[in-house]
Formats: structure tokens, C-alpha cells, sequence
């Protein structure tokens, strides 16, 4: 019975979409190695954020965006619009990566987001393409689901804050320290941070040595 009324009445358009059934579309992920299943959560992240943070933003609107752009969402309330670039918190074997203590880089027991494109490349200038430069977006919007198994979960900073690469200030540092809790530079209120956003402080987060 359970079975005919699946095949009359699919759960999601997707299934339609892609010509299979949401059973087979599951055994096919759970079947996934970790590269595809970091590439879903890369997307759920993307998903939870604009469910859970920007539809129940009052007064804003989400505006078109070019062509594979640097960032995910491009919104605006009655000021300049906002570029937002979502990451998923860096994980490994299903664990949240932490600094060490032996870190020369970053202070110990933090966190990491790695703020680079999935996919590398060079441009006609042959400059490697994968790394995020300054203003190509202005908040970054870091899902803590590996730490706090909840997709609504986010801790937001200003863009400009981010740490560069010694090598080349121009560019975001590959992997960037994000604190347990919220603090001075990173809060868990979208709004807060766009008020940071527009109070043009100038500061680098702390984190790194």
C-alpha cells in the first residue's frame, strides 16, 4: 500500500527532477564517499541558512546575482546591498577540526572555517584562482553544525576582519580561527553583524598569533 501510494504521490519535486525515487536518492548518499558528502553538507549549509536566517528577515529582499559569483546570497534592506559567502565549519572523520597547542599560527582549541573556492584554477594572468580576495564579499556566514549538530546554528563575521595571507595581503588566509562561543568579533545574530558591516571599524579577528 505504502509503496503505491509513494509511486502516486512523490515527496519532493526533485525526485521527478533527477528520475528516481527519494529511497533510491538516499541509498545512492549513504552510499557517497566523504568528498560528495561534503559537497551535500556544503549545500545544506547554503539551504539551513537561507530557510533559518534570510526568510525571516523583515524588510530585506534577495536581489539576482551574476554568473557563478564569490559569494552565495546577494540581499538588501533599504541600504547598500549585502554579499554573503556561507562556509561550512572544518571537519574531519566527523569530527570539528581544532587548533592545537602547538599551532605557530593560531591560539589553541579553536575552531576552523576554510575560506577558500572548492575548485582551483588560473586566470589569464595565471593567479590562482581558488583563494577568496578582500571585498569580493562582505559577511561570512559559518555553519557550526560539525560542533553543535544543529543546521541553524551560524556564527557570522565582517569580511574585511578576516586574517590575509602573509604571502599576500590581498588574499583571505586559507583556513581562518572561529571561537567556540560568540565574542567581539563573531556573533550568532545576523543583524549584529551587519552592523559591523556598516560601522566601518577596521580590525583583524582574533585567534592567530
Amino acid at each position: 500500500m505504502l509503496k503505491k501510494i509513494r509511486e502516486r504521490y512523490p515527496i519532493h519535486s526533485f525526485e521527478e527532477r533527477i528520475g528516481a525515487s527519494a529511497e533510491v536518492i538516499l541509498e545512492a548518499l549513504d552510499r557517497s564517499g566523504p568528498l560528495t558528502i561534503r559537497g551535500l553538507k556544503g549545500v545544506l549549509a547554503e539551504s539551513a541558512f537561507e530557510v533559518n536566517v534570510l526568510s525571516r528577515l523583515e524588510g530585506w529582499q534577495a536581489l539576482p546575482t551574476p554568473k557563478d559569483p564569490p559569494y552565495d546570497f546577494l540581499i538588501q534592506d533599504e541600504g547598500e546591498p549585502i554579499k554573503i559567502q556561507v562556509k561550512l565549519q572544518r571537519s574531519k572523520a566527523g569530527e570539528p577540526m581544532v587548533t592545537s597547542d602547538n599551532s605557530k599560527i593560531f591560539s589553541p582549541a579553536m575552531y576552523l572555517v576554510e575560506t577558500q573556492r572548492t575548485r582551483g584554477g588560473k586566470s589569464r594572468d595565471g593567479e590562482e584562482t581558488r583563494p577568496y580576495r578582500f571585498r569580493e564579499f562582505d559577511i561570512l556566514a559559518v555553519s557550526m553544525q560539525a560542533s553543535t549538530q544543529d543546521w541553524k546554528h551560524f556564527l557570522y563575521t565582517f569580511e574585511d576582519w578576516l586574517i590575509p595571507r602573509p604571502e599576500d595581503n590581498r588574499l583571505l588566509m586559507k583556513f581562518q580561527p572561529v571561537p567556540r562561543a560568540p565574542n567581539d568579533d563573531w556573533t550568532d545574530d545576523f543583524l549584529t553583524c551587519v552592523s559591523w558591516l556598516r560601522s566601518g571599524i577596521k580590525k583583524t579577528i582574533g585567534g592567530h598569533r
